[in-house]
């Protein structure tokens, strides 16, 4: 990608010398409870339960406050009391640039609706990190939470995404800021809010299916980007596309499933298959349009 020459975003929290590994452990975060109906269902899959986790990209976490302590962030370029390599630095950096394209994006997308975009936060952790959704560890991977339109990512993420999902890249990298947005952008557009009180009402089945749904309209979104990025400002080169289209698949329900050693369960499905994970994400970046990504027909 040509992101170097970026615009940065203000809208980011350092907040890596606040966290600490001595933090204490989380309990009952809803990302547990989606995955664990696909990792329970074999006595291998309880046992790797620990390592799906780490790869499981794209958890929703949703409202609670199990323990909010209070971390005052630190903005970026401020110094940080534990150590930070030249690769912290640059991940960081290339984060703030990409937070910065989706603003400029989804202002303007938001602009064609009537609509005026409200741009989130990202904070950037260490181990673990306390949000208005929760207390969060870094295995968990990157979140939005809704309650206080915030993302949070462990820069460490990233190598697990190349060396355990298999998806190198920096544009692979940049589809998980830009999927994280896209769960922002259906909060804002009241999207998120109606899923839930459908998912109330719904059968654990039926709440399964409209999460799939929501997830992957986040893909399509996070399509929607990667065609403005493209097309306004030439940020991709060669190769990117298919870096993105690899993460997408490496994330599959199904893919998943096959790698927690049992048998793939639509049924229990959150996010949805490999292919559709590619598909609306392909979809969003050929149309660049929010029509495009109607997931619920």
């Amino acid at each position: 990608m040509r992101w170097k020459q970026g615009r940065r975003s203000n809208n980011v929290e350092d907040r890596r010398s606040a966290s600490s590994s001595s933090m204490g452990a989380m309990g009952g975060l809803s990302a547990v409870g989606r995955i664990l109906p696909i990792l329970l269902g074999t006595k291998t899959g309880r046992t790797l339960l620990v390592v799906a986790v780490v790869v499981y990209f794209g958890a929703k976490f949703m409202g609670y406050d199990l323990l909010h302590l209070a971390t005052p962030p630190n903005t970026m370029g401020q110094s940080n009391n534990q150590q930070l390599s030249a690769k912290d630095q640059e991940l960081a950096d290339f984060v703030s640039v990409i937070l910065a394209d989706t603003e400029s994006t989804w202002h303007q997308e938001f602009k064609r609706l009537g609509l005026t975009y409200q741009e989130p936060t990202l904070v950037l952790f260490r181990n673990a990190v306390s949000s208005a959704c929760g207390y969060a560890q870094s295995a968990m991977g990157p979140f939005y939470c809704p309650g206080d339109h915030k993302l949070y990512i462990d820069l460490a993420f990233y190598e697990d995404m190349k060396t355990k999902l298999g998806a190198p890249g920096d544009f692979a990298q940049a589809y998980v800021i830009a999927h994280e947005v896209g769960h922002h952008v259906q909060t804002l557009l009241g999207i998120s809010a109606k899923v839930s009180q459908a998912q109330s009402r719904a059968s654990k089945e039926q709440a399964n299916q409209l999460s799939v749904k929501q997830e992957l309209q986040a893909d399509c979104y996070a399509g929607i980007w990667g065609h403005y990025a493209n097309t306004e400002r030439q940020m991709l080169e060669d190769g990117d596309i298919e870096e993105a289209l690899i993460a997408a698949a490496a994330i599959g329900d199904d893919k998943l499933q096959q790698q927690a050693g049992g048998v793939v369960r639509p049924e229990s499905f959150t996010h949805g298959s490999s292919k559709q994970r590619v598909e609306w994400f392909k979809r969003g970046f050929e149309q660049g349009s929010v029509n495009a990504c109607n997931t619920f027909k």
